[in-house]
């Protein structure tokens, strides 16, 4: 039990070892025995199972960290379908641990299991990897590929959790408990490091490297592929060493039939006067034993308490998804290193690994002196309350993060700024709006943008402009819930404009988008960086918005007249910006530069309070309620409870893709309602927690010693992964 309260990894599912006889002695009788670590009592054959685990935790890592943008800029889903997919994974990476564990107890056992289901893994890696390439198909295919590459992944990852580690502990003989205990640890460590590295190296291969014209997701999710067949191979590697235990059958399957019967046998007999029962379980004790009964009892007593377990987890997974998407529109610059936004993921795995020494060492102890009660009730609803508090910063940090965006159009809105390049002041009307009360100004940035409301969905406006000796009326077309300049210039001496559209919302990804407009009376041809060549028509034309990666580039304009060089400045995360190519008095060309979308004022950082809270929060609510629940349940029931822990997670990202679907808030308002539901979801628990009455699983054990009940059942050892979720 020590080795699991310090112990805890970035999915926190747990798995059983069979206990009683050594499983190589009696099952296989002839079966080698592996060899050992220079000359210890740890079997070689655990090395191979725990490279296998590092890769594979790499691999499932890696992916996930890309998966929202992914989503969001390869496939151009919105936020809410992004959000909604990843969860869906999420939860069916948590629903197949059930078929995993029911094909390995009842039909193949570990090994085999392990094996097929790494098979299904790896080939769901692959489609999904060839679903990034975007020479393969239309977007019709890249969807069909991508999600069934998912649905394998889903299936092979989930199907192998409850074995992995149990297959591992399987390698040792019962008097190496010691040995087998240490090894969890090493397990947990390659856990972290598999998550640890893989969140922090994908971005970069995703963001970094460049490929088929854009992100290279080829890589970045092929990588994760290349690492799971080195996982599979490495595991098949050993394959000469492993004790290799028969399935026992599946005490899931029973406590479900058990629970069956006891409710038919009650409907059956609902009729009938017969004596009444202590508890609706006795129903089956026609067929069941005693002791499985009572077993039973106990372990519903904990399930109960898990029924408002699933909202934490709601909150928690989404690290992946919403708290990505926050990071694409904060500056990720740390003083020259940028960051891209899905690498922020990799702070809780690094807080986690610092978090839980401070934890056991120092905090809990720490508490324990100053006579505080604080029992494992308290910390799992003080880690709650911590959860409910960085969604909170997260909201506060996400209102920050929008005063930059463009606002939000409705039904028969849209947006228009005014941008004079007339060599005097221009005074500009719009019949039937009161807007632009004052002159606008010449070559001067333009004012925010204004709110017109059409009549409907398209509408033909008359625009008046006037300025010294000069006036003139035009009419454009403007379309809801669209974004417009005006450009207001001089031809011929008279004045005159045209309408252009802008963009409605920031660029994706922290990206920056520029674009030019020629005021010169012949044709430029503009280079930015090695980029392509820009063609920019005379008199006033405008060119398409190039998308470039933050930062400074040499740009050079060639006309007629020769190259020069332009003078851009920084262009900046998330930021949309008009530049207008003039001449100078000395005949060269200048740019001048205007902000349409303000750049990203906000720094990532700001995130860390966020990670910081949610991290201490895992702690005391993952680690202690898996603790808490191992402690109350029979011998026989570990795996009972395990099933229940990991569908509290499935749940709990099921009920985000909910709220992302049905209920289209602001994004800081979904936070605070997040936020909200814990608070609320964390007094229930507490209350139920009041009235929960602690038992000892070992009065069984007495019982059965003493020959009181039969024995039923065989399975001991909790083993900790990592917290998924």
């Amino acid at each position: 039990m020590n080795a699991f309260q310090k112990n805890k990894s970035k999915e926190t599912l747990f798995t059983f070892i069979p206990a009683g006889d050594d499983p190589s002695e009696g099952v296989f009788p002839s079966q080698k025995k592996s060899p050992k670590i220079c000359g210890t009592n740890y079997p070689l054959s655990i090395a191979f199972i725990v490279v296998n685990e590092f890769c594979e935790r790499f691999s499932y890592y890696g992916m996930k960290a890309v998966l929202t943008l992914y989503f969001l800029n390869f496939l151009h889903w919105d936020e809410n379908l992004s959000t909604t997919v990843y969860h869906a994974f999420s939860s069916l990476c948590y629903f197949t641990p059930v078929i995993g564990a029911l094909i390995a107890d009842t039909w193949l056992g570990k090994f085999k299991t392990i094996i097929y289901l790494s098979i299904v893994y790896v080939i769901g890696h692959v489609i999904k990897s060839v679903g990034t390439i975007p020479t393969v198909g239309n977007y019709v295919v890249h969807v069909v590929l991508s999600m069934l590459g998912l649905a394998l992944i889903a299936l092979g990852t989930g199907g192998i959790k409850p074995c992995v580690a149990a297959f591992g502990g399987d390698q040792f003989e019962e008097e190496h408990a010691k040995e087998r205990s240490k090894f969890f640890s090493v397990f947990y460590l390659a856990i972290n490091a598999g998550s640890l590295i893989s969140t922090f190296v994908t971005p970069v291969l995703r963001g970094d490297v460049k490929c088929f014209g854009g992100d290279c997701y080829a890589l970045a999710f092929g990588v994760p592929a290349a690492l799971m067949v080195i996982a599979l191979v490495v595991f098949v590697a050993g394959s000469g060493m492993y004790q290799k235990t028969p399935p026992r059958g599946n005490i899931l399957l029973e406590v479900c039939q058990c629970i069956g019967f006891a409710i038919s046998n009650r409907l059956k007999n609902r009729s009938k006067i017969i004596p009444k029962r202590e508890h609706w379980l006795d129903w089956a004790s026609e067929k069941y034993p005693k002791q499985l009964i009572d077993e039973i009892k106990m372990v519903t007593r904990v399930l109960f308490l898990f029924i408002p377990l699933p909202m934490f987890w709601a909150l928690f997974d989404q690290q992946g998804s919403r708290w990505t998407l926050q990071a694409t529109r904060m500056n990720t610059d740390f003083g020259g290193l940028v960051f891209q936004p899905d690498q922020m993921q990799f702070v809780n795995s690094l807080l986690i690994l610092i978090f839980i020494p401070i934890f056991d060492l120092a905090f809990y102890p720490l508490i324990n002196m100053c006579g505080f009660n604080f029992t494992p009730i308290k910390k799992m609803a003080t880690g709650m309350i911590l959860a409910g508090l960085a969604f909170a910063a997260a909201a506060i940090v996400e209102v920050k993060a929008n005063e930059t965006n463009m606002p939000r159009l409705v039904s028969k809105e849209s947006l228009i700024q005014v941008l004079n390049l007339a060599n005097d002041n221009v005074q500009v009307r719009i019949q039937g709006h009161d807007l632009f009360q004052q002159p606008i100004k010449y070559f001067q940035d333009p004012a925010e943008y204004s709110k017109l409301i059409l009549n409907d969905m398209e509408q033909s406006l008359l625009f008046e402009l006037q300025s010294p000796g000069s006036a003139s009326t035009s009419n454009h077309t403007m379309q809801e819930k669209s974004v417009y300049s005006l450009i207001v210039y001089k031809s011929e001496g008279n004045i005159s404009s045209h309408l252009i559209a802008d963009l409605k919302t920031k660029p994706a990804k922290g990206l920056s988008a520029v674009r030019f407009i020629n005021v010169l009376d012949q044709d430029v041809n503009i280079t930015i960086g090695t980029g392509p060549l820009i063609n920019v028509k005379k008199n006033y034309n405008v060119s398409d918005y190039t998308i470039l990666e933050r930062g400074k580039y040499d740009v050079k304009c060639k006309t007629e007249a020769g190259e020069f060089p332009l003078e851009l400045g920084l262009l900046d995360f998330g930021a949309s910006y008009t530049v207008v190519i003039n001449k100078t008095s000395t005949n060269t060309l200048q740019a001048w530069k205007v902000e349409d979308i303000p750049a990203n004022n906000v720094h990532i950082a700001w995130q860390m309070p966020q990670y910081l809270l949610i991290s201490a929060g895992e702690v005391m609510f993952s680690i202690t309620g898996l603790a808490f629940s191992y402690s109350q349940a029979p011998v026989s029931m570990k795996s009972v409870l395990q099933a229940g822990w990991l569908l509290t997670v499935a749940f709990g990202n099921a009920f985000v893709l909910i709220v992302a679907q049905a209920a289209p808030l602001e994004q800081w308002a979904e936070f605070v309602l997040f936020a909200g539901l814990l608070f609320a979801v964390c007094i229930i628990f507490s209350i139920m927690g009041y009235f929960y009455t602690s038992v000892n699983p070992e009065d069984l054990i007495e019982k059965e010693e003493k020959g009181e009940m039969p024995s039923n059942g065989n399975l001991i050892s909790l083993v900790p992964q990592k917290t998924e979720v």
